[in-house]
């Protein structure tokens, strides 16, 4: 299994699609002006959930150094 380490930039626009999609493994910060990595994933299922969030974020904010 390939490890996926996900972040997200400073070129989020809090839209929380990424937290739509994947909201065990994305949350707001405490001030709701971007999205952050609560939990990286660990298993297949959560690697394709993430994949499909990153995919998703309409200013690409969140990367996969994987």
């Amino acid at each position: 299994m390939k490890t996926v380490k996900l972040g997200v930039d400073e070129n989020c626009i809090a839209c929380q699609l990424c937290m739509d999609e994947a909201p065990k493994h994305f949350k707001m910060t405490t001030t709701n002006s971007n999205a952050f990595v609560f939990k990286q994933p660990e298993t297949d299922d959560e690697k394709q959930i993430c994949e499909r969030a990153l995919s998703i974020c309409p200013v690409d904010a969140i990367g996969n150094d994987g």
